[in-house]
């Protein structure tokens, strides 16, 4: 039993330094001159990586059954896309908000 608890803080402490590293790497790279769209697009990819490693781990959802994985990824997927779609219509709008102040 002991050993369990051992490697489960082991896991634990690997994911925690893990994401505080990908932390630090954001941290670093908001600092960076880089162009607006490489500097987006890398920390939507490091986003991701964090969030999926406190989901498995943090949220104890890599141990779950694979049916409930299955139910989650179409919502994430269609929760994406009506961001997507919404997104583009709501720059729309601020850009008209602007043209009329």
């Amino acid at each position: 039993m002991e050993h369990a608890e051992t490697a489960g803080l082991k896991i634990v402490f690997s994911v925690w330094f893990g994401l505080l590293g990908l932390t630090v790497l954001e941290v670093i790279l908001a600092y960076r001159q880089l162009p607006l769209q490489t500097m987006l697009t890398v920390l939507m990819f490091l986003s991701v990586i964090k969030a999926a490693l406190i989901i498995a781990y943090f949220m104890h959802l890599r141990y779950e059954q694979a049916s409930l994985f299955v139910t989650l990824i179409p919502a994430l997927v269609f929760i994406l896309i009506m961001m997507t779609a919404i997104f583009a219509d709501s720059s729309r709008l601020a850009h008209m908000r602007s043209l009329v102040q």
